[in-house]
């Protein structure tokens, strides 16, 4: 809860006093404003396999005709690229930890680019098979929700809701960010410090950034009767669309890592929207003094 208060009693003092239990289930996103600012992608806080992530509200709460997770979806957006205002020290740390895997990866993108196209002839360009390396994505989110139509799955669907969410919510920002960077790919230069010369936008990888947001979805959710199955699959998916990216000579390897960290993010972002509860409201209270203070109060979980 936070209040912030404006004290009259005869001088004008601004108090400002967050009470303890300011928590937000969104902190396990760990990205999105700042890292527009930043242009990276940001942290995601580890999730505890012993505890299975709720997905999406009750299926009670779902209308005729509605999807799974469509409830909040404004507001969904809203908490999603505002979430830096409210996050912790621990918040912070993966956010930082996510800028120096970027910044290391960042110093091999040359080698890793010459790696794997030491084997083209002079003039010679690779095909970057864009849509060759999108459908294992599409693939596991279209038998997610296949599955959970044909089983009648709530959950299921939920679960493919929440792959939906996060792969827009995450794709939204990889877009802004490859405006705002400009970066040239390696099959435009051989020089991984091209920025802002109205090239492709590579920075960061759309493909990785989705793969991450579904493959995160599909590892941490559910039960754990098949866990490491799923993580298995889930983060295998991202792992091999970011080397197939590498292999085409689509991206460099900062690329992948930012949409790693960006995709994964945002997974546990909608993993986590439906334990967030809101309540605002002012209200006009007695002060010491013998004067009145204007509060607003705002209730995060």
């Amino acid at each position: 809860m936070r209040r912030f208060g404006i004290r009259s009693t005869g001088d004008t003092r601004i108090s400002r006093r967050p009470s303890r239990d300011v928590r937000l289930g969104m902190h396990r996103a760990g990205v999105i404003a700042t890292a527009i600012v930043f242009f990276f992608g940001g942290p995601a806080r580890s999730v505890n396999a012993d505890e299975p992530l709720p997905i999406g509200p009750a299926p009670q709460d779902t209308e005729a005709g509605e999807q799974p997770g469509n409830h909040g979806l404004i507001s969904d957006i809203e908490l999603y690229f505002t979430a830096p205002l409210r996050w912790d020290a621990t918040d912070w740390t993966w956010f930082g930890g996510a800028l120096v895997a970027i910044g290391a990866s960042h110093h091999y993108d040359a080698q890793v680019r010459n790696h794997f196209v030491k084997n083209l002839g002079p003039g010679q360009a690779s095909n970057s098979d864009d849509v060759q390396d999108a459908l294992p994505t599409a693939g596991v989110f279209v038998a997610t929700w296949a599955y959970a139509n044909l089983t009648d799955d709530n959950d299921g669907r939920s679960e493919a809701w929440a792959m939906l969410e996060a792969a827009g919510l995450s794709g939204v920002t990889a877009y802004a960010l490859k405006y705002a960077g400009g970066r040239e790919g390696p099959d435009e230069t051989d020089n991984p410090n091209e920025w802002r010369k109205g090239g492709s936008g590579s920075f960061p990888s759309q493909h990785t950034t989705a793969a991450f947001a579904v493959g995160t979805v599909l590892a941490e959710s559910g039960n754990d009767e098949f866990r490491w199955l799923r993580r298995l699959l889930g983060y295998g998916l991202g792992a091999f669309t970011g080397y197939e990216r590498l292999k085409h000579n689509a991206h460099w390897l900062s690329d992948t890592v930012a949409g790693a960290a960006l995709g994964t993010a945002s997974a546990h972002f909608t993993m986590n929207r439906d334990t967030r509860t809101e309540e605002s409201s002012f209200s006009v209270v007695p002060a010491a003094g013998g004067g009145v203070m204007l509060t607003y109060r705002h209730s995060l979980p």
